[in-house]
């Protein structure tokens, strides 16, 4: 044990109770993951003579050995992403199992990729058989942090503000616009909204007592710098932005940008 964390030792401990009986029975290594390191469990046996009655008995013990856990890398989020939504669709089909072959193609990518993909999480799947719809589901609500429904507030409630707020599809997906902020909220456009609709001047006061961790932008490119300025002091750290700009974030912070017109373009390009 020695070189270990106290932290590490508390749960390679924690994980060899919890799976001893999994473990033998099953009697193949697993990966189990604690916060921000992966457990590799490797189940053993041996025979051992009592030295009371001269009798041989086999005895079953696990070898854990604790990793650090690996960065995942951005686009690798994304499929995960692609790959939860392809089960959804597959459960509410009353689809159980599910091969890698079948799952790469409903999310638009190649088996390999997608076998890749899950190695970060741990051993999926059994061979022949392919995954457990509900049970990888599961885990990849767990890992996208998606188990219940995260906050999040929305900036700029102009014509395609207004249109995110009446989109019904976040709460499916696991999140909750809880508020909406505007220059200038006008009493008019509040009762046109199912959120309440607030000043900028109170963002830091509800982001710190919501405990908001992200953000959708929709305001004006001129602004747009601005807004974000101020949902970094707020201490968001996660930003949707659909302004059509390129923001500067400090470390820490992840913006992902949606900018229609570029989409457009992009497409125009494959139609001519």
């Amino acid at each position: 044990m020695a070189g270990k964390s106290k932290f590490e030792i508390r749960s390679s401990k924690y994980l060899v109770r919890w799976t001893r009986t999994l473990s033998c029975r099953r009697r193949q290594p697993q990966t189990f993951r604690i916060s921000d390191f992966e457990f590799r469990i490797f189940p053993h046996r041996t025979r051992l003579r009592n030295p009371e009655t001269s009798l041989f008995f086999t005895k079953f013990y696990l070898k854990v050995l604790a990793v650090s856990r690996q960065p995942i890398p951005r686009k690798t989020v994304y499929r995960l992403s692609l790959y939860y939504r392809s089960l959804q669709r597959l459960k509410a089909n009353q689809i159980a199992t599910v091969s890698s072959a079948a799952l790469a193609k409903a999310a638009g990518v190649k088996p390999t990729q997608l076998r890749k993909d899950l190695t970060y999480f741990g051993q999926f799947g059994t061979r022949g058989l392919g995954y457990d719809v509900e049970a990888l589901g599961a885990k990849l609500t767990e890992a996208l942090g998606t188990a219940r429904l995260q906050p999040v507030i929305l900036v700029g409630v102009g014509n395609l503000g207004a249109a995110l707020l009446h989109y019904g599809g976040f709460a499916k997906e696991g999140f909750e616009i809880v508020a909406a902020f505007d220059s200038e909220p006008a009493p008019k456009r509040s009762s046109e909204v199912r959120v309440p609709l607030l000043s900028m001047t109170s963002l830091r006061d509800f982001v710190a007592g919501r405990g908001v961790k992200m953000a959708i932008l929709a305001v004006p490119a001129t602004a747009a710098q601005e807004v974000v300025n101020e949902l970094v002091h707020a201490g968001i750290v996660g930003i949707l932005n659909f302004s059509p700009i390129l923001l500067q974030v400090p470390d820490g912070v992840v913006v992902n940008n949606v900018d229609l017109a570029l989409e457009l373009e992009n497409l125009s390009y494959f139609i001519r």
